[in-house]
């Protein structure tokens, strides 16, 4: 698994035919695989087709639900019952005939996720079918088209109309941004980004103080007069920029991180173009994760880091702190010539390691698994042959896909229909700023982590060896958070059955970017936490739910103190040496932006 090829296929005529062909079959399908997607339809419609007694139980449950719509829909909703989805809070939902729409929409959605699960189905085909069914029934919502929507046609009355037309006003401009926008625009000629990088946002003052191809390496200046003796990473994902952990001051983790008195580093990740089509995995390790330990210790001379890494970059983290784990018990003079290669003899000690939203096994990686199987890679990796990138429009779209009842369904609404402006703040301004991904690293990663799991099921290589997160010995802390889309918390939970050293877990309120961006202060913050000792034994998710404590806050005060109980005295900060400085922080790697 360790150096999985990527190569464009060789010039045939027959298969540029066959490619082309799938290629515009893919563009059909919203860069789907048709055949995977025909594939699960056949599954389920063949397993149903052969179970007619599940087809007479969904019968009665059409007559069931029908009878229960009709009923609530004539009858006054008791005033302490909430609606739960948020597309029909508005009161008049309550009103015929439109009491009737939602009434019946919820129905079929109920329907829809019976008749999905036939007996029989392959996991991945069900996991298909019932993602797909969910992604048509939101489509068709009553909540999405103005005439059947009582909230639109009121504020329609209220403004004579002049909502519809910001609406479509809105809806051309937007049309006018998608056209426009191509692979080779310049980033000076894209729509600026709502909040400024480095002066909205990244603005947290530090130094570049190191940069390789893959890397820049920021060091944030001190604001305590005494620090952590211990620095602390951070490794972000690569998937994204570096400053969703330091976003506007008053939501930004590395300044809160700061102002605890720790000095901080953080890596910013290159945004790469099609010369970097063959970077692998590998170098995300040796160039990025390796390279940053060793530039750490020399900058700031300190022998012990604790290290952080979110998502991707925390699956790159554990395997790197496995690898470490596993060669500091051997003598550098008994490594193998590969192992010296690869990493460097003067690493720091990791003091620590925490792991935010980060999944290390991927069997069961939530709604992303829809998009995961031989063929849908196959189609993919035709895609990015041709560019040799996957583009930041790609990536935004998947994951656009996973709550496309939020991100596109309700917006949509709100935009177009009720003519409203999108809502500004530091998140979403950061989210607009996309990332591309390697060719061969997205590859790699997809069908080494995602479709064969090979880290958890001890197959995946790196510096020569198998590694097994089972050799990694610094304590750890580990987040979850409770709506995550993309790091189900319940797979980034599965690291106690991985590891054999001490872990704090904690289940923070919130999704995969807004659990973790989770500042002291901010209303309705809460999370879970719990450390597993030497000798406890496994613990089942539900039952750890069921336990811990429920803390109100911000998890980010546990984590300072958790950081503080494993670092030394306090020193006086480390001085940034001017012959270190590459330039002021942000740096340049995050201001490379791309249209696709």
């Amino acid at each position: 698994m360790e150096n999985t090829p990527f190569a464009v296929p060789a010039i045939d005529p027959s298969k540029q035919l066959d490619d082309q062909v799938q290629a515009q079959l893919s563009r059909l399908c919203m860069g789907l695989s048709p055949i995977a997607l025909g594939l699960a339809a056949a599954d389920w419609a063949m397993h149903l087709a052969a179970s007619p007694g599940k087809q007479m139980a969904l019968a009665h449950k059409a007559v069931e639900l029908s009878r229960e719509a009709v009923q609530r829909s004539l009858t006054p909703a008791h005033p302490e019952t909430p609606e739960k989805d948020t597309r029909f809070k508005d009161p008049a939902w309550a009103q015929w005939p439109y009491s009737a729409l939602k009434e019946g929409f919820k129905a079929s959605d109920a329907w829809w996720r019976e008749a999905t699960k036939v007996d029989g189905m392959t996991r991945h085909h069900r996991h298909m079918v019932d993602f797909f069914a969910r992604q048509g029934l939101d489509a068709m919502s009553p909540s999405n088209w103005a005439v059947t929507n009582p909230e639109v046609l009121a504020k329609a009355r209220e403004t004579q109309g002049e909502s519809l037309r910001k609406g479509f006003q809105h809806f051309t401009q937007d049309l006018k941004a998608l056209r426009k926008a191509k692979a080779d625009t310049p980033a000076e000629a894209l729509e600026p980004l709502e909040f400024a990088v480095g002066k909205d946002v990244a603005c947290t003052p530090g130094k570049v103080v190191f940069r390789n191809h893959l890397i820049e390496l920021i060091q944030y200046l001190p604001t305590t007069a005494k620090v952590q003796a211990e620095p602390v990473l951070i490794v972000p994902s690569c998937i994204m920029k570096y400053y969703i952990l330091d976003l506007s001051p008053g939501n930004s983790m590395v300044k809160y991180l700061v102002d605890q008195g720790h000095t901080v580093l953080i890596v910013s990740w290159r945004n790469p173009d099609a010369s970097d089509r063959d970077l692998k995995m590998q170098d995300y390790l040796s160039s990025g994760v390796l390279a940053a330990l060793e530039a750490t210790k020399a900058r700031t001379g300190a022998a012990r880091v604790h290290t952080m890494g979110y998502c991707l970059g925390g699956t790159f983290l554990a395997i790197v702190a496995a690898t470490l784990g596993r060669l500091a018990r051997k003598k550098p003079g008994g490594w193998s010539a590969k192992e010296k290669a690869l990493v460097p003899a003067d690493l720091p000690e990791l003091a620590s390691v925490m792991l935010l939203a980060a999944q290390t096994d991927f069997s069961e990686p939530g709604e992303l698994g829809v998009f995961i199987d031989d063929d849908q890679l196959e189609s993919l990796r035709r895609a990015m042959a041709e560019k040799g990138y996957l583009s930041g429009r790609q990536m935004g779209g998947s994951f656009q896909f996973l709550a496309s009842k939020d991100l596109v369904w309700s917006r949509n609404t709100s935009r177009y229909l009720l003519g409203e402006e999108d809502s500004s703040f530091d998140l979403m301004s950061w989210n607009a700023d996309q990332t591309r991904l390697p060719a061969r690293m997205h590859t790699e990663y997809l069908t080494s982590l995602f479709l064969n799991n090979a880290l958890a099921n001890g197959q995946y290589r790196f510096a020569g060896a198998t590694v097994a997160l089972m050799d990694i010995s610094a304590p750890m802390m580990v987040v979850g958070t409770t709506r995550d889309h993309v790091s189900p918390w319940k797979s980034v939970y599965k690291i106690h059955l991985q590891t054999d050293t001490h872990v704090t877990f904690v289940l923070a309120a919130g999704g995969h970017n807004a659990g973790i961006v989770s500042e002291p202060g901010r209303p309705r913050r809460s999370y879970q936490i719990a450390s597993v000792e030497d000798g406890q034994g496994w613990i089942d998710p539900d039952d750890w739910v069921a336990q811990a404590p429920v803390i109100q806050g911000s998890w980010w005060e546990a984590m300072h103190a958790w950081i503080s109980a494993r670092s030394g005295a306090a020193i006086q900060p480390p001085a940034i040496a001017a012959e270190n400085v590459v330039c002021d922080a942000p740096g340049d790697y995050v201001m490379v932006r791309y249209a696709d």
